[in-house]
Protein backbone atom coordinates (compact mmCIF):
# COMPACT_ATOMS: atom_id res chain seq x y z
CA UNK A 1 0.00 0.00 0.00
CA UNK A 2 2.87 2.36 0.82
CA UNK A 3 4.25 1.66 -2.64
CA UNK A 4 0.96 2.73 -4.24
CA UNK A 5 0.93 6.07 -2.37
CA UNK A 6 4.51 6.64 -3.53
CA UNK A 7 3.40 6.09 -7.13
CA UNK A 8 0.42 8.40 -6.67
CA UNK A 9 2.68 11.05 -5.16
CA UNK A 10 5.13 10.74 -8.03
CA UNK A 11 2.32 11.04 -10.58
CA UNK A 12 0.96 14.08 -8.76
CA UNK A 13 4.43 15.66 -8.60
CA UNK A 14 4.91 15.01 -12.32
CA UNK A 15 1.53 16.56 -13.07
CA UNK A 16 2.34 19.58 -10.89
CA UNK A 17 5.69 20.01 -12.62
CA UNK A 18 4.06 19.81 -16.05
CA UNK A 19 1.41 22.31 -14.94
CA UNK A 20 4.16 24.63 -13.70
CA UNK A 21 5.77 24.33 -17.14
CA UNK A 22 2.57 25.63 -18.73
CA UNK A 23 1.89 28.38 -16.13
CA UNK A 24 5.31 29.81 -15.31
CA UNK A 25 8.11 28.71 -17.59
CA UNK A 26 10.76 30.81 -15.83
CA UNK A 27 10.10 29.23 -12.43
CA UNK A 28 9.79 25.77 -13.98
CA UNK A 29 13.13 26.15 -15.78
CA UNK A 30 14.94 27.23 -12.62
CA UNK A 31 13.39 24.41 -10.60
CA UNK A 32 14.38 21.85 -13.23
CA UNK A 33 17.94 23.19 -13.34
CA UNK A 34 18.16 22.91 -9.54
CA UNK A 35 16.86 19.33 -9.63
CA UNK A 36 19.39 18.33 -12.29
CA UNK A 37 22.27 20.00 -10.45
CA UNK A 38 21.24 18.16 -7.29
CA UNK A 39 21.20 14.87 -9.20
CA UNK A 40 17.45 14.41 -8.58
CA UNK A 41 16.75 13.18 -12.08
CA UNK A 42 13.79 11.09 -10.95
CA UNK A 43 12.02 14.30 -9.86
CA UNK A 44 12.81 16.25 -13.02
CA UNK A 45 10.21 16.86 -15.72
CA UNK A 46 12.17 14.82 -18.27
CA UNK A 47 9.64 14.99 -21.12
CA UNK A 48 9.41 18.78 -21.07
CA UNK A 49 13.17 19.17 -20.52
CA UNK A 50 13.80 17.04 -23.62
CA UNK A 51 11.30 19.14 -25.57
CA UNK A 52 13.04 22.34 -24.50
CA UNK A 53 16.47 21.00 -25.45
CA UNK A 54 15.18 20.12 -28.92
CA UNK A 55 13.68 23.61 -29.20
CA UNK A 56 17.04 25.14 -28.28
CA UNK A 57 18.71 23.19 -31.06
CA UNK A 58 16.13 24.34 -33.59
CA UNK A 59 16.53 27.95 -32.46
CA UNK A 60 20.29 27.80 -33.11
CA UNK A 61 19.58 26.62 -36.67
CA UNK A 62 17.00 29.42 -37.10
CA UNK A 63 19.59 31.93 -35.88
CA UNK A 64 22.11 30.83 -38.52
CA UNK A 65 19.42 30.98 -41.20
CA UNK A 66 18.51 34.49 -40.01
CA UNK A 67 22.16 35.60 -40.21
CA UNK A 68 22.37 34.26 -43.77
CA UNK A 69 19.12 36.07 -44.62
CA UNK A 70 20.53 39.40 -43.43
CA UNK A 71 23.75 38.83 -45.39
CA UNK A 72 21.91 37.81 -48.55
CA UNK A 73 19.44 40.69 -48.32
CA UNK A 74 22.28 43.19 -48.18
CA UNK A 75 24.18 41.46 -51.00
CA UNK A 76 21.05 41.63 -53.15
CA UNK A 77 20.56 45.30 -52.38
CA UNK A 78 24.28 45.91 -53.08
CA UNK A 79 24.01 44.18 -56.46
CA UNK A 80 20.65 45.50 -57.64
CA UNK A 81 20.78 49.03 -56.22
CA UNK A 82 24.37 50.09 -56.85
CA UNK A 83 23.42 53.78 -56.77
CA UNK A 84 22.21 53.37 -53.18
CA UNK A 85 25.18 51.41 -51.81
CA UNK A 86 26.02 52.75 -48.38
CA UNK A 87 28.56 52.35 -45.65
CA UNK A 88 25.74 50.92 -43.53
CA UNK A 89 25.09 48.11 -46.03
CA UNK A 90 28.82 47.42 -46.25
CA UNK A 91 29.13 47.31 -42.46
CA UNK A 92 26.21 44.88 -42.21
CA UNK A 93 27.71 42.59 -44.86
CA UNK A 94 31.11 42.66 -43.15
CA UNK A 95 29.63 42.09 -39.67
CA UNK A 96 27.69 39.03 -40.81
CA UNK A 97 30.65 37.62 -42.76
CA UNK A 98 33.40 38.35 -40.30
CA UNK A 99 31.73 38.20 -36.91
CA UNK A 100 28.16 36.96 -36.55
CA UNK A 101 28.12 33.91 -38.81
CA UNK A 102 31.62 32.63 -37.92
CA UNK A 103 30.96 33.12 -34.20
CA UNK A 104 27.62 31.33 -34.40
CA UNK A 105 29.18 28.40 -36.25
CA UNK A 106 32.06 28.37 -33.77
CA UNK A 107 29.61 28.12 -30.90
CA UNK A 108 27.48 25.53 -32.74
CA UNK A 109 29.82 23.39 -34.89
CA UNK A 110 27.07 20.80 -35.31
CA UNK A 111 25.38 23.25 -37.69
CA UNK A 112 28.27 23.13 -40.19
CA UNK A 113 26.79 20.19 -42.15
CA UNK A 114 23.54 22.20 -42.50
CA UNK A 115 25.12 25.43 -43.80
CA UNK A 116 24.15 24.95 -47.46
CA UNK A 117 20.58 23.94 -46.61
CA UNK A 118 20.10 26.93 -44.28
CA UNK A 119 21.78 29.30 -46.77
CA UNK A 120 19.39 28.21 -49.52
CA UNK A 121 16.36 28.52 -47.23
CA UNK A 122 17.55 31.98 -46.15
CA UNK A 123 17.66 33.14 -49.77
CA UNK A 124 13.93 32.60 -50.19
CA UNK A 125 13.29 34.99 -47.29
CA UNK A 126 16.00 37.43 -48.38
CA UNK A 127 14.45 37.66 -51.85
CA UNK A 128 11.04 38.52 -50.39
CA UNK A 129 12.64 41.09 -48.08
CA UNK A 130 14.61 42.58 -50.98
CA UNK A 131 11.42 43.11 -52.98
CA UNK A 132 9.82 44.82 -49.99
CA UNK A 133 12.82 46.96 -49.07
CA UNK A 134 13.87 48.02 -52.55
CA UNK A 135 10.51 48.39 -54.25
CA UNK A 136 11.97 46.62 -57.27
CA UNK A 137 9.85 44.02 -59.10
CA UNK A 138 10.16 40.46 -57.83
CA UNK A 139 11.44 39.40 -61.25
CA UNK A 140 14.54 41.55 -60.63
CA UNK A 141 15.80 38.98 -58.15
CA UNK A 142 16.62 35.49 -59.43
CA UNK A 143 14.48 32.66 -58.10
CA UNK A 144 17.65 30.75 -57.21
CA UNK A 145 20.39 32.41 -55.22
CA UNK A 146 22.83 34.18 -57.56
CA UNK A 147 25.67 33.71 -55.07
CA UNK A 148 27.28 30.59 -53.71
CA UNK A 149 27.75 30.21 -49.98
CA UNK A 150 31.51 30.53 -50.49
CA UNK A 151 31.10 33.76 -52.47
CA UNK A 152 28.70 35.26 -49.96
CA UNK A 153 31.14 34.59 -47.13
CA UNK A 154 34.23 35.77 -49.01
CA UNK A 155 35.48 39.14 -47.80
CA UNK A 156 36.48 40.35 -51.26
CA UNK A 157 33.16 39.49 -52.91
CA UNK A 158 31.06 42.58 -53.67
CA UNK A 159 28.54 41.69 -56.39
CA UNK A 160 27.86 44.05 -59.25
CA UNK A 161 24.86 44.35 -61.56
CA UNK A 162 26.59 42.34 -64.26
CA UNK A 163 27.34 39.65 -61.69
CA UNK A 164 31.09 40.18 -61.67
CA UNK A 165 32.54 40.91 -58.27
Amino acid sequence: MAHLSMIERTDKEEWMSAAQYERDFYTWANEQAALIRAGKFDQADIENIAEELETLGRSEARELKSRYRVLLLHLLKWRYQPNLQSSSWKATIRREREVEIPEHLGENPGLKPRQQELFEAAYRSARIDAVGETGLPEATFPKDCPFTLDEAMRGDFWPTEDGIA
